[in-house]
């Protein structure tokens, strides 16, 4: 009997430790489940610093085997993706697939479009941040074409501090012999030879352009280092990639042979530099056909010179060039002063210069205002120039002379006659500086409650800051809550503010509409391509320059889109009162 039970107790003991030890290893299952996850999220959260980490030295190589979870989407690249760019996405509230929901067509109609509008400084701003992001490419676009969308924006908008930016951050991509040879001929055409050896560190063994080869060899001759050039021109020309031209002029150089060609190449901006520093009393006479690349050398290396004043095709040539801004348009106006009139011609110039030729014409005008002593008359004078310039649409020559002089006399001295259109000139060719910040607490958006994006107030004296306003504000049963308070008032509540309760956001909100194409946008997470259409809205003008509504409806959207970074630039351009 005692046997019996002791089997019972023996069998019940047995199987209450079996249940305990699966109770507990399903505890322990839970916890490392819960674990797991806090590891996961944690990943999810940090996978995006951790690899703008990485791509802040280099372009980022994600291989086959790697899977990227940016956003809790989960990204497999089925072959390398390789991202290229100088800005960390994050920093402006993007992310590596900021352009992965957009298609290519889209992007490239959307660049095509901007390539035409004559960008202000803030929208300029917010493009270069959004376009070198690194990021993924648009969806049915190559990495190639991605890559040389923004390279080609560099070069044409000459950012030669982003590209050589570019060139440290980004080991190696498609178009970079195209990169740094601009870096080169943008020395040479400044005449800084110097500068630019020193950007023929980016010249390494992996490009392989005959050109940039050539260039690397001269600064070896330029920098005295003779045996280093012989030996790399000797490798240039056992793989064939060296010419008669450059041999003949680094063989003088070098002193190899003591006779150089006195032809002049022009076929690439380093030909037409050799052909000028190894030709005895090298005299050039640019055409319309010659390069912009070899004007701009001409004009820094003072080899623009007109000899015979008398002519007048020279003379046009010279002037489509400096309209161009290929040459300083002081050269035209120096070259005016040296055509010579007579007395007579001099003082009734007013009624002699329709008789004469174009050029001449703007020759006796010029010189007259020169001569002219009372403030009456040089304002005349300027005005029939500019009518002059601009009839025959050489107007870029003058605009700057034009304006200078207008500041140099002063508004106030400008008869009134011309007063208001030579305001109207200065202001449109001045750039647009913000003023110092002026708080008015009478109006919402002027007021202190702005000190959060100003000045990065603390948060608690805003809260304080924002009861305060508001209460004032209710005060006064006549005020008018504009579009530009309902923005501030929109950023308040995203930024994690409260809003006193009688304050209607909702019905205020309901008068104004966004453009259903750009909620669109939104809903298909296109935040980049969204910013590209703001950019677009915002065009020529800067912020402030914007009707309230605008002002809105954008600040709205990048809300919705949690573009913060770009919001604040917007915010404190378009909001405060300025001095």
């Amino acid at each position: 009997m005692i046997l019996k039970s002791f089997k019972l107790f023996l069998g019940l003991l047995i199987l209450f430790s079996f249940i305990s030890k699966v109770n507990g290893e399903e505890k322990i299952d839970i916890w490392k489940n819960k674990e797991r996850k806090k590891v996961l999220n944690s990943e999810s959260s940090n996978t995006e610093t951790e690899l703008n980490k990485k791509i802040s030295n280099s372009n980022q190589v994600l291989k086959k085997s790697d899977a990227i979870e940016i956003e809790n989407n989960l990204i497999e690249s089925s072959d390398e993706i390789k991202i290229f760019g100088v800005y960390d996405p994050a920093k402006f509230d993007f992310n590596l697939n900021m352009w992965s929901t957009t298609s290519a067509d889209e992007v490239r109609s959307s660049i095509k479009r901007l390539k035409k509008i004559r960008l202000s400084n803030t929208s300029n701003e917010i493009f270069e941040k959004t376009l070198l992001s690194f990021s993924y490419p648009p969806s049915g676009m190559n990495t190639e074409e991605f890559v040389n969308l923004k390279i080609n924006w560099l070069i044409e908008n000459n950012r030669t501090e982003l590209i050589e930016e570019f060139l440290k951050q980004n080991d190696e991509f498609f178009g970079k012999s195209r990169a740094v040879q601009y870096l080169v001929d943008e020395n040479i055409a400044k005449a800084n030879i110097k500068n630019g050896c020193e950007k023929a560190k980016f010249i390494d063994t992996k490009i392989k352009d005959a050109y940039l080869e050539k260039f690397k060899i001269y600064c070896l001759v330029f920098n005295n280092k003779k045996s280093q050039a012989q030996l790399l021109l000797d490798l240039l020309r056992e793989q064939k990639q060296s010419d008669k031209f450059f041999d003949d002029k680094i063989n003088f150089l070098l002193g190899i042979s003591d006779k150089t060609s006195d032809k002049i190449n022009q076929e690439n901006l380093l030909n037409f530099y050799l052909s000028s520093v190894t030709i005895k009393n090298f005299k050039y006479v640019p055409t319309k056909s010659t390069k912009k690349e070899i004007w701009k050398y001409l004009n820094a290396a003072n080899l623009i010179q007109l000899e015979d004043i008398s002519d007048k095709k020279k003379l046009k040539d010279l002037e489509i060039a400096a309209n161009q801004e290929q040459i300083d348009q002081e050269i035209i106006f120096n070259i005016y002063k040296q055509i010579k009139f007579d007395l007579n011609t001099l003082i009734n110039a007013k009624n002699n210069y329709q008789s004469l030729e174009q050029s001449d014409a703007r020759s006796l005008i010029y010189q007259k205002y020169l001569l002219s002593e009372d403030l009456k008359s040089q304002v005349e004078y300027l005005f029939l120039l500019e009518e002059l310039f601009k009839k025959e649409k050489l107007l870029n020559i003058y605009e700057k002379f034009f304006v200078t002089e207008l500041k140099k006399i002063g508004l106030e001295n400008i008869p009134e006659d011309y007063r208001e259109i030579a305001e109207k000139k200065i202001i449109e060719n001045e750039e647009i500086k913000l003023g110092k910040v002026k708080y008015n607490d009478k109006v919402l958006h002027q007021s202190k409650i702005m000190k959060f994006y100003l000045e990065n107030e603390e948060n608690k004296k805003i809260q304080k800051e924002i009861d305060r306003t508001f209460k004032k504000i209710s005060k006064n049963r006549k005020y008018f809550y504009s579009a530009k308070d309902l923005a501030l008032v929109d950023a308040l509540l995203k930024d994690g503010f409260k809003i006193p309760s009688n304050f209607d956001y909702d019905q205020l909100a309901s008068k104004y509409e966004v453009p259903k194409n750009l909620i669109e946008l939104i809903e298909k997470k296109q935040n980049a391509f969204l910013v590209l259409k703001i950019i677009e809205i915002i065009g020529e003008d800067e912020p402030n320059q914007l009707d309230p509504e605008t002002i809105y409806f954008i600040t709205s959207l990048l809300n919705e889109m949690n573009l913060i970074k770009i919001r604040n630039k917007v915010l404190t351009s378009a909001l405060p009162l300025r001095v």
